[in-house]
């Protein structure tokens, strides 16, 4: 049976009280975090934190000298399992709000909320002071274009109908993963730039039009 050298840790909080004038809470908090001098500190045994596992070595008395073992997840502090997921969930929040703004299939208000929670993720990560006003969501993005797999599957008959390149295929030889692989090629090789150029060119025209139409010109 294998053997294993554990440590194991657990925090103490070390605190100070001491007295700031400043103009607002937030200045104050200010100065207290700035301030370096710990000279009156005192340890909160009372709130010591949860036993957690800093490191597992693989032998008997064998920390930091032999073969480090991963530690499970699980057996890590909460504070920092929090963090972790916390990481992941931001992640995945700005992907949705990525594809919601590019659908246009969300509320003004929640995609406004969301953005906010994105801005003091993007925070807290970071170390810097939350945002100091509501953060405006992203401009929704208008679809122009998709390309439906269900679509191309409804043409292919006609194709091979017209087409004698492809004379004596059925179309059911043609495969869910045929269509799938050939519409990621497609999406990823063809380019749409002048499209999308000319698209947001006539948008241009199009809201200054409305703009001086509804001031009487």
């Amino acid at each position: 049976m294998p053997t294993y050298t554990i440590e194991t840790t657990y925090r103490v909080p070390v605190y100070r009280q001491r007295t700031y004038d400043a103009a607002t809470p937030a200045a104050a908090c200010r100065q207290a975090i700035e301030d370096d001098d710990w000279s009156n500190d005192k340890l909160d045994y009372e709130a010591a934190g949860e036993t957690y596992v800093t490191g597992i070595w693989l032998g008997a008395n064998a920390a930091y000298s032999g073969a480090p073992v991963p530690v499970p997840s699980h057996f890590d502090e909460t504070i920092q399992r929090k963090v972790t997921h916390f990481e992941v969930l931001f992640g995945l929040l700005k992907i949705v709000i990525a594809d919601q703004v590019a659908q246009r299939r969300t509320d003004a208000y929640w995609l406004a909320r969301a953005s906010t929670a994105v801005a003091k993720a993007d925070a807290i990560l970071t170390g810097a002071r939350d945002p100091d006003d509501p953060i405006a969501a992203p401009r929704p993005c208008h679809v122009l274009a998709q390309l439906a797999e269900d679509r191309v599957r409804d043409q292919i008959a006609a194709i091979i109908e017209t087409d004698p390149r492809f004379a004596g295929l059925a179309p059911e030889a043609v495969s869910e993963g045929d269509i799938h692989a050939a519409c990621l090629t497609v999406a990823a090789s063809i380019d749409l730039s002048e499209e999308i150029g000319a698209a947001e060119f006539r948008a241009v025209i199009a809201a200054l039009r409305a703009a001086k139409q509804a001031k009487g010109g």
